[in-house]
């Protein structure tokens, strides 16, 4: 790729002529123009557009952002790098590529966009995996395959990657749901700020409940009382969210659930100390109970052992025990 005789010119052309309305070289996914504003009014123009002279207009290959800018100052005319007519639309993508890449490092969602737009002109893997290196975007084939369709996507999961709450891995998993229904997960993500492990937990529950009940996940993520959780504000974050997670529990595991309060009632019956804490096997898949003993000196652990010969004496612990 040799971008030495790219550009015929550098020319200043009416606003009027460039149509922002083709976004096919469209590279960058921030639209905001504020600071770009600040530095034309100070310090000018300092990278102008690069455009491609089409019959009656000029296509825009980079610099979207930088056209707004100088639209909303309500100039008439701006500075731009105009390319031959007859440049190849591969070339022009490249030419998009490498502008937005050497002012900035692009983020997941622009990457995606550009290996997307590559992959029309590449189909071998080896060929766009090729490509890819050469213009600075990654270069591992399992990599490239993983990214370059999250950016179509629901607009709702390309937002979530952007703001960092939804991860590649988990924009993936809501990719393969109806597109309604990724949305819908991502907006619900997005609100909670949640950890990817608790995002796993939250749809697996979902998706089994809605198996198992035979209705729709909409359905079942627009329940009056998951809305009434999310609208209570009275609630924190943290509040919400365990309320959310154990209904959802609650729910895809009935008996299980019902045991556990049922336990729980019972060990809180044994009056054991603040510092001793008998916790039992997870979701029952064990018979192993586990004693938590917190002391801070001798005299604490000695009292710890006098609760404990207490507790082994008490017939309730049988009862938890069988």
């Amino acid at each position: 790729m040799n971008f030495k005789d790219d550009f015929v010119c550098l020319s200043t052309i009416d606003l009027s002529s460039i149509d922002l309305e083709d976004d096919t070289f469209r590279i960058t996914t921030d639209t905001g123009i504020k600071k770009l504003i600040f530095s034309i009014k100070n310090v000018g123009l300092l990278n102008p557009p690069i455009l491609l002279k089409k019959t009656s207009s000029f296509q825009v290959i980079s610099g979207f952002r930088r056209i707004s800018a100088y639209i909303n100052l309500d100039r008439a005319k701006i500075p731009a790098r105009i390319v031959a007519s007859d440049k190849k639309k591969l070339e022009c993508l490249e030419l998009a590529i490498t502008d937005n890449s050497l002012q900035r490092s692009l983020n997941l969602i622009e990457q995606s966009r550009s290996l997307s737009k590559l992959s029309e002109f590449y189909t071998e893997n080896n060929q766009l995996t090729k490509a890819a290196s050469v213009l600075g975007l990654p270069e591992n084939p399992a990599i490239i395959e993983k990214i370059k369709n999250i950016c179509i996507l629901p607009l709702e999961i390309q937002n979530g990657v952007l703001s960092n709450t939804i991860s590649l891995t988990m924009a993936i998993e809501l990719g393969k749901l109806k597109k309604h229904e990724g949305a819908a997960f991502a907006i619900f993500f997005d609100n909670f700020k949640l950890s990817l492990n608790k995002q796993k937990e939250i749809i697996t529950h979902i998706k089994e409940i809605a198996i198992i009940e035979n209705i729709s996940i909409i359905n079942l993520l627009t329940k009056n009382y998951l809305q009434e959780i999310l609208a209570d504000q009275e609630l924190d974050r943290n509040q919400k969210i365990n309320l959310i997670r154990s209904y959802l529990k609650q729910r895809r595991f009935p008996q299980i659930t019902k045991a556990e309060k049922n336990l729980e009632e019972k060990i809180k019956q044994l009056n054991l100390q603040s510092n001793i804490k008998l916790i039992a096997p997870k979701n029952f898949e064990a018979t192993t109970f586990s004693l938590n003993l917190q002391f801070d000196n001798m005299g604490q652990l000695g009292e710890n052992k006098t609760a404990l010969e207490k507790m082994i004496k008490n017939p309730l612990l049988k009862d938890i025990l069988v």
